[in-house]
């Protein structure tokens, strides 16, 4: 029998990430564990999606890792992420990026505040989410965590709507109501 490593200390004494419930109206309402949180009945919660485009104006998509809870293996958003509690929307994309694409971002501009959806998976678990979607830059070279992005891609922005209208099914989909959005504005 193969026996799992122990936990690095840092492992064992990090607090659990916690989401922001809200009520139908945006408020805060207390938070959950989000290792918890995303099941069949998944409650409202705040979270944030990140489009990151380069000086060409082509944006950087991902494949979610095929390990992920929700929505495995499919193209999105450059990345996402939860604020914590008291964090904000920001700080939150900040400390978020290099976890996920490993580098950081900046000119960090919101450009949908009140974006909102809920959408439920083939497995069955549901995203419920009050989600600002923003815009930014890459700063550095990516160094993807395979944990979270199984592969990237670089596509101006025409193409990518033009991929999306022609294939939702591909993509996640809450890129799928943002991206028309996004391209209607000019933020991408």
């Amino acid at each position: 029998m193969t026996s799992l490593p122990p936990l690095h200390e840092s492992e064992r004494d990090a607090p659990p990430e916690l989401v922001v419930l809200l009520d139908e109206d945006g408020t805060p309402t207390g938070t959950a564990e989000k290792a918890t949180v995303h099941t069949t009945d998944t409650p409202l919660h705040l979270a944030f999606s990140c489009y990151v485009v380069n000086e060409a104006g082509a944006v950087l998509v991902t494949r979610r890792a095929l390990g992920k809870k929700t929505w495995p293996g499919v193209w999105t958003n450059s990345f996402c992420g939860h604020p914590a509690p008291g964090e904000g929307m920001i700080d939150a994309i900040h400390r978020r990026s290099p976890q996920e694409i490993g580098t950081t971002v900046a000119d960090v501009r919101v450009a949908l505040p009140d974006f909102r959806y809920r959408a439920v998976d083939a497995s069955g678990v549901v995203e419920n989410e009050i989600c600002p979607v923003h815009v930014a830059h890459l700063v550095g070279e990516l160094d993807l965590d395979p944990d979270e992005v199984a592969e990237f891609a670089w596509l101006p922005a025409a193409d990518l709507a033009d991929a999306v209208e022609k294939a939702p099914f591909a993509f996640s989909p809450w890129m799928v109501m943002q991206l028309p959005q996004l391209r209607e504005i000019g933020a991408v």
